[in-house]
């Protein structure tokens, strides 16, 4: 969920049944700043989402989340620690978004410079893209032949679906709890 969400209670309902049961929760909130239109600091009195378990001894990390192996490296430590029985985390990933909220939000509140200079210097697939040819002996032609690969498994796992017949209503109830074996 977004900064936004972030401060809805709700929110910090589920914080404190997760925390009471000891429930295996990731809470990935992605924090680009705005929630809408409005800027984080004008919405919520504590702006490092990460913390707002901690009155509840939620733990919490933040990542660059336009950095693909820093996501991953959070991922992984919050991974471990729900599986280890520790109870749920929180994850926060600073992030960009390049237009508006939503097709009525025109992003007037961001300079249009300051797009294209995130766009350009923190795009995190230009990023990993930059990385992969300079630390490993994949070339461009190598990536642009894995990229056309990757469009088409995309296009096709999207066209199955398409043509896919439609669950049956009673299947939303399948794998909803988990039934322990006797």
């Amino acid at each position: 969920f977004g900064d936004g969400a972030a401060n809805q209670g709700q929110v910090y309902e589920s914080y404190n049944m997760a925390a009471l049961w000891k429930l295996p929760i990731i809470y990935v909130i992605e924090n680009n700043q705005y929630g809408m239109g409005t800027a984080t600091d004008r919405a919520s009195a504590q702006t490092e989402f990460f913390r707002h378990g901690e009155g509840l001894g939620i733990p919490g990390i933040k990542c660059d989340g336009m950095d693909v192996l820093a996501v991953r490296a959070a991922a992984q430590e919050a991974a471990s620690f729900a599986r280890a029985g520790n109870g749920p985390m929180i994850v926060e990933m600073n992030t960009y978004r390049y237009r508006g909220h939503s097709i009525s939000d025109p992003a007037k509140y961001r300079p249009k410079e300051e797009v294209r200079e995130v766009r350009e210097t923190r795009d995190p697939i230009q990023k990993i893209k930059r990385d992969i040819l300079s630390k490993s002996d994949i070339n461009e032609t190598a990536l642009n032949e894995i990229d056309g690969e990757v469009k088409k498994l995309v296009l096709d796992a999207a066209k199955f679906a398409q043509n896919s017949r439609k669950p049956e209503l009673t299947e939303m109830y399948n794998d909803v709890y988990l039934e322990e074996p006797e």
